[in-house]
């Protein structure tokens, strides 16, 4: 499956988030050492030209207009000048400065709630921000197969799984059986559970168990995921109706304020998507293969990422530095 042209972009009701929000402090000491900064890991640029946020919007660009992609930012992201220079240029109303950050739940929600005003039956693609990704055209050609399999069957929800080649216990995990009854898309399977973390013997089973790694990338329609999260999560709802009511109005601001003040941090695929899936057959997994995929949350997964690739000697450190890291 190709990855759609300008033209198909334009007849299509398509939507993205991209999700920059996170405060994750794993990588903080890390990057102080490699830049002297503490500027929030999906805004560094560690090799190449781009950093890991506009690497995504380029990757998601080729499904989604420019003016149809929604990035997820925390507002004190906004107080390095790094970060301004690189969403100053993003489209007008694209860039969402939430207060806190509250996990992704909050922040796909806050996304949806601006969608679901002008484009209720969007079919959506939700991108992490902080994620490497080598080979980026094949990767991406499997998140057109979830938009097909959404836009085929809205009541869907299709989730991007990698096949791993190690126990990692910090990855989620999708545990899938059985295949899509379709003859448009036989590689997507049937989601039975969704793990957030596991041991290390829990790992090693689940890759037994051909499980795939989570990569939080997937794709639903609009009005299908509010209806979810409505069905699993009535906080989460509450909040969201609160904040579409408000958009647009004089208490806009406040609200959105207020909501985040009072509520917990929440994973939406804890919260949401693995209860759907232990209660319907509608979450799908797209396998992926052939991709070099990292969720770059940690020190030692970066360098291991960089040496994997060949990239390690391009790190945009000294000599000594990079001895010391290597």
């Amino acid at each position: 499956m190709n990855v759609v042209s300008m033209k198909e972009l334009e007849a299509q009701e398509r939507r993205g988030i991209v999700l920059a929000g996170s405060n994750d402090a794993r990588l903080r000491a890390f990057i102080h050492y490699l830049r002297g900064t503490a500027v929030p890991k999906q805004y560094v640029n560690f090799i190449g030209t781009r950093s890991m946020i506009e690497h995504t919007f380029d990757r998601a660009e080729r499904l989604v207009r420019r003016e149809c992609l929604f990035a997820v930012v925390t507002r004190q992201h906004l107080d390095y000048p790094e970060v301004e220079r690189q969403l100053m240029l993003r489209p007008d109303g694209t860039v969402l400065v939430q207060p806190e950050d509250r996990d992704t739940g909050l922040g796909i929600l806050l996304a949806l709630a601006h969608i679901h005003k002008n484009r209720p039956a969007a079919a959506v693609a939700v991108f992490p921000a902080d994620h490497f990704v080598r080979e980026e055209e094949l990767f991406m050609t499997q998140v057109a197969m979830a938009f097909y399999i959404v836009e085929n069957n809205p009541a869907q929800v299709a989730l991007l799984g990698v096949e791993p080649d190690s126990g990692e216990t910090d990855y989620g995990y999708i545990v899938a059986d059985g295949e899509l009854e379709s003859s448009a898309a036989p590689a997507a399977r049937s989601v039975r559970l969704l793990v957030e973390k596991s041991d290390g013997a829990l790992a090693h089973e689940f890759i037994g168990s051909a499980a795939l790694w989570n990569t939080m990338t997937m794709v639903f329609r609009t009005d299908t995921a509010i209806d979810l999260v409505h069905r699993f999560s009535p906080e989460l709802y509450g909040a969201f109706q609160e904040i579409h009511r408000a958009l647009g109005t004089r208490s806009e601001k406040v609200t959105i304020e207020s909501v985040y003040r009072r509520m917990r941090p929440c994973s939406f695929a804890h919260e949401v998507l693995q209860k759907c899936a232990l209660a319907s057959p509608h979450v799908r997994v797209v396998p992926v293969s052939g991709v070099f995929w990292s969720d770059w949350g940690s020190e030692p997964r970066v360098i291991e990422s960089l040496k994997t690739n060949g990239y390690f000697d391009r790190l945009k450190i000294t000599a000594d530095k990079r001895a010391q890291l290597g």
